[in-house]
């Protein structure tokens, strides 16, 4: 029988439209764009000491992607914020939670590509889930995918979209390799992002980080160059090599999921058998903001 990660997920209500279903009766239509072809948008959100972290920039996001994939119907900022503190709530959940958001292009009158077929509006859903940080926070090894991150030409990655098949590509990639993720490169062969994650180097104390041309901007990874302008750590986004992350003093990875994390391992090239001094200083600072600062449940 499949073994839930966290036993206290089997009874979870899920949030679909503004219904809260028991989880096993959670579902959407076979004729929802998110089944027909991932017509969809998401993010996720950490729950700590009974705050949302980042809510509004999350929800900000949300709806800027809907509107870029040109949605309608588009629900507000605060009926969408209203939907997740009742989902909250019903669950009892204020710490060591994470939320998935989901929007979907809709319901369709019958299969088909065009949005012209999505005549009931979009669809809500919040889930959430007892759900620590998913990482090790020791360290993770990764390998370099063979699978290539979308560049603007193809999709932007603006766009916090569920059409994700070419990260889920690059994870095979990484479960057969026995490691934890993926880097993913762009289609000019510089580092973009991991699999599911933006991605840090430390170079004689100083931390550089892709562009955001072909990875997403993450929340997370914003924190991160805004906490180290704030205490006067050197950091800049530049085009970096293969050679230049192997060659790296420290390496980590940034995401809602799964916090900071250090990479020790990348192609079998070691970069360090621990976390290194400026990713403890920025585990730290990042720690700091995220269990004291957000908004509050209500309750």
């Amino acid at each position: 029988m499949p073994q839930l990660p966290d036993s206290r997920n089997e009874n979870i209500l899920i949030n679909i439209n503004g219904d809260l279903l028991p989880r096993e009766d959670a579902k959407i239509s076979v004729f929802d764009s998110a089944v027909q072809g991932g017509d969809a948008v998401w993010e996720g959100m950490r729950i700590y000491n009974g705050k949302v972290f980042m809510l509004e920039e999350h929800l900000d996001r949300l709806v800027k992607s809907a509107k870029a994939m040109a949605f309608v119907q588009i629900p507000s900022k605060e009926e969408v914020r209203e939907e997740v503190f009742k989902t909250l709530k019903a669950n009892d959940m204020y710490d060591e939670s994470h939320i998935r958001l989901t929007l979907t292009r809709g319901k369709k009158v019958t299969s088909g590509m065009s949005p012209h077929f999505n005549q009931y509006g979009p669809t809500l859903i919040v889930l959430a889930e007892w759900k620590k940080p998913v990482y090790d926070n020791g360290g993770i090894r990764l390998i370099t995918s063979s699978i290539r991150r979308n560049s603007p030409q193809c999709v932007d990655s603006k766009i916090h979209h569920n059409n994700l098949i070419n990260n889920i590509l690059a994870k095979i990639e990484a479960n057969l390799a026995g490691v934890e993720d993926a880097v993913m490169l762009d289609v000019e062969g510089f580092v973009s992002e991991t699999n599911a994650t933006n991605i840090f180097f430390v170079r004689n104390s100083s931390i550089y980080t892709p562009f955001a041309d072909s990875c997403l901007p993450g929340i997370t990874r914003a924190n991160v160059i805004r906490l180290a302008n704030e205490n006067s750590i050197s950091i800049d986004e530049k085009r970096l090599s293969i050679s230049e992350m192997y060659t790296s003093d420290e390496v980590f990875v940034t995401g809602s999921m799964g916090e900071i994390t250090p990479v020790l391992e990348i192609d079998g090239r070691t970069i360090s058998t621990t976390a290194g001094p400026v990713t403890k200083t920025i585990q730290s600072l990042y720690s700091a903001i995220a269990t004291t600062q957000g908004v509050v449940i209500p309750r």
